[in-house]
């Protein structure tokens, strides 16, 4: 039931009709079905709702039970519904990995959803949400009028604060930082843009992610909440499964945005509605442009990437990241083959050598990216393309990997293609890397290190 002195004060006040119906809210977060079996955590959670309206239910079974439910409310309070469902792909989600088990869900949820339209003339309103989008045909059967507000322009700024509100709210928390801390304003709004700005759905309007901003506003403190969230483990496993790593800048039509099926998921639609990727921008003839929406989340998905990539533990990959970052700013080539080294070490001989080459390739470029430096990957140049650049604080390293070949002809490639030459401007020292991995040892065989006027001079 509504209670509008909750929105005292608030634009929203006197901006509808205080009319009160019954509610039925569900999460399927809350209810439990892990322990109970998801049919009887619906029940459960259904009779919970009856005895809050003192009403009492005698049907048996979730569908039956679940209509009846909404008929004696409607009836007893002579007003319709608010029907509520939130997260009502989860019993779902959390066993995508296990078809099996996620069908058996499915199809009890199919049962359930099933009476939504019959009751129609029960229900006043009804929302329902959730991470993934699964296809009607499978889940939601005859309820054929639901609207997917997803990529509304009406609703683009529904789920974020703006840049205007997060102005306007916060306003004093941010007075208070800057003068604890001793920096601009502006400066503060850049970092705080920079960790948790960047969603959108129209590719227009962005969001900060509401959650990270007040837990920041809360501990003061730049911090990776993301990470803490946790991250569905079937979704890493179809995106090693895939070799999927490259995800800066995806490109797709409209079919990113569609439904789809169990035994037909597709890693970028996913990534998508778990928030690791959002809208860019949108060009002519429906073309999208997708990207981690900022370094909260990109980092998040390099630490579970590497981890998954390394078939080793992520509590073991971020101390990893950081060392790597600082051998590089210590210009410490040294300590920086030695934790190259480290990063193919927990991954299977047999699995490596299946797919040597594009495993060692994953591993580099998962590993360089999140040390949080710029790194610009398999660039093209005029003559080629080089396998890395990386803009560290005190230099910027252009590198080129070999596989069973040597550090030498690396270095030849980097002299012959001129690959760095465009950096030479940059105001940072140019070094130039050449580096040969072994298959066999799994391990760095030989490296040789340049600055890159020097190496232009020897040819």
């Amino acid at each position: 039931m509504g209670s509008k002195e909750l929105f005292e004060g608030l634009w929203i006040e006197d901006k509808i009709d205080w009319v009160k119906h019954p509610v039925v809210h569900i999460s399927f977060n809350a209810i439990g079905y892990k322990d109970l079996g998801l049919e009887r955590a619906i029940e459960e959670r259904l009779e919970d709702i009856a005895i809050e309206n003192d009403l009492r239910l005698e049907k048996e079974g979730v569908a039956p039970k679940f209509n009846e439910l909404l008929k004696k409310l409607n009836q007893n309070a002579g007003k319709r519904v608010v029907l509520l469902i939130d997260e009502y792909d989860k019993p779902i989600v959390d066993y995508i990995d296990e078809i099996e088990t996620a069908d058996k869900q499915r199809d009890i949820l199919k049962n359930f959803y099933s009476i939504i339209k019959s009751a129609d003339s029960y229900i006043h309103f009804f929302l329902v949400t959730g991470v993934s989008k699964f296809s009607r045909v499978s889940l939601f059967s005859d309820l054929n009028n639901l609207h997917d507000i997803t990529l509304s322009p009406k609703f683009s700024c529904i789920t974020g604060y703006t840049y205007k509100e997060l102005s306007y709210y916060f306003a004093d928390r941010m007075e208070r930082i800057c003068e604890s801390q001793g920096i601009e304003k502006e400066q503060l709004f850049e970092q705080i843009t920079h960790w948790y700005d960047g969603y959108s759905w129209d590719g227009k309007n962005r969001l900060f992610n509401p959650f990270s901003i007040l837990c920041y506003f809360s501990d003061e403190n730049f911090f990776n909440y993301w990470w803490q969230t946790g991250t569905p483990s079937f979704l890493i496993k179809l995106l090693r499964k895939g070799m999927h790593y490259h995800l800066e800048e995806v490109e797709g039509g409209q079919d990113l945005f569609e439904s789809y099926t169990l035994n037909n998921l597709e890693y970028r639609s996913l990534l998508f509605q778990t928030g690791y990727l959002t809208i860019h921008a949108i060009e002519d003839y429906g073309l999208y442009t997708l990207g981690y929406p900022n370094k909260e989340v990109r980092d998040s998905m390099y630490r579970h990437l590497l981890g998954a990539f390394r078939h080793a533990s992520t509590a073991y990959t971020q101390p990893l990241i950081v060392k790597i970052k600082k051998a590089l700013d210590a210009q410490d080539i040294d300590r920086f083959i030695q934790l190259v080294n480290i990063l193919f070490e927990t991954l299977p001989y047999q699995i490596f050598i299946e797919d040597r080459e594009a495993f060692f390739h994953a591993v580099l470029h998962i590993a360089l990216n999140a040390t949080g430096m710029f790194v610009e990957t398999e660039v093209s140049t005029a003559k080629g393309q080089v396998d890395a650049v990386i803009h560290s604080d005190s230099a910027i390293y252009v590198i080129e990997f070999k596989l069973d070949e040597s550090a030498e002809i690396a270095l030849q490639q980097i002299r012959q293609q001129r690959y760095g030459s465009k950096y030479l401007s940059r105001g940072k020292e140019v070094l130039a890397l050449g580096i040969n991995f072994s298959s066999e040892q799994k391990a760095v065989a030989g490296w040789k290190l340049m600055p890159y006027g020097e190496l232009l001079a020897e040819g």
